[in-house]
C-alpha cells in the first residue's frame, strides 16, 4: 500500500509485483525475531517463484530498501538494477520518532487523529499532505507491522552490503525526511560511499516521499529503470 501512488505510473512501463515483505500486511509471519537480512533470506529463496527466469529489477522503500540491499548482496540470478527510496542502514539514525499508540483506539476521531499524528512525526512532511488515503493507508498497515526489534536500520549495514552488489544501483532520499532532516551533509556523504549509478535528493516530501512527491519519485524511477 506504500506504493498506491507509484503502481499505476511503473505499470505503464513494465510489470509491477508488489508483494508484502514476510511479517508486513497481509503476509504471515514465520517466526519471531526476523530482521533485514533474515527477511531477505525469505524473499530470495520464493523470488523465482514470482518474477520466473526473467530478468527483473529491485525496489525497496524504507526498511525495505535495506531488505532489497540484502538480497542484491546476493546476486540473484536474473536481478538488473536495484533502487533504495528512503533507505535505511546507513549507520546515521538516532532515536526514532516517539509514535501515538492506535492499536487499542476505539473511539473513530480519537484514532483518527493518533494516525494523523503519527504521519505527521514519521512519514510526511506538509500536514495537507496528510489526505484520507494517507490516513487509511496507515491505519491499514501500521497495525499489521509483527515484525519488531528491527536494529539493523541502526547499523551501517547497507554501505557494507553496497561492496557485493553487482548490479546497477540507484537511490533516492528525501530533504524534509525526518530521519536524515538534520543531518543532511552526513546522508550526502554516506550515499556517495555506495558507488551508485545515479541518486537524487528531492525536496516537498517526508520519508514517504512516494506519496508525497509521487510526480518526482516516479520520474526517477522511471529514469533508473531504463538507463541502458
Amino acid at each position: 500500500m506504500h506504493w498506491a501512488r507509484n503502481i499505476e505510473a511503473l505499470a505503464a512501463h513494465r510489470t509491477v509485483w508488489a508483494p508484502d515483505m514476510p511479517g508486513f500486511a497481509d503476509s504471515d509471519l514465520p517466526r519471531e525475531g526476523l530482521d533485514a537480512d533474515s527477511i531477505a533470506d525469505i524473499v530470495a529463496s520464493n523470488l523465482p517463484q514470482i518474477v520466473g527466469a526473467q530478468d527483473f529489477d529491485l525496489v525497496g522503500f524504507s526498511f525495505g530498501a535495506l531488505v532489497s540491499s540484502y538480497i542484491a548482496a546476493q546476486a540473484p540470478p536474473g536481478l538488473d538494477r536495484l533502487i533504495v527510496v528512503s533507505g535505511a542502514g546507513l549507520g546515521l539514525l538516532g532515536p526514532m520518532p516517539v509514535l501515538q499508540p492506535v492499536g487499542r483506539v476505539t473511539d473513530p476521531h480519537a484514532r483518527r487523529e493518533s494516525l494523523r499524528f503519527n504521519l505527521q512525526a514519521m512519514m510526511l512532511h506538509d500536514p495537507a499532505s496528510i489526505d484520507d488515503l494517507a490516513i487509511e493507508i496507515q491505519a491499514r498497515s501500521a497495525t499489521r507491522e509483527r515484525v519488531k526489534g528491527r536494529r539493523l536500520v541502526h547499523t551501517d549495514a547497507m554501505r557494507a552490503l553496497s561492496a557485493r552488489w553487482q548490479c546497477r544501483a540507484y537511490g533516492i532520499w528525501s530533504r524534509q525526511d525526518v530521519l536524515y532532516a538534520h543531518q543532511f551533509d552526513a546522508l550526502t556523504a554516506r550515499v556517495q560511499d555506495l558507488g551508485l549509478a545515479a541518486h537524487r535528493f528531492i525536496d516537498r516530501g517526508g520519508h514517504w516521499l512516494l506519496y508525497e512527491n509521487a510526480a518526482e519519485a516516479n520520474q526517477f524511477l522511471l529514469e533508473c529503470l531504463n538507463d541502458d
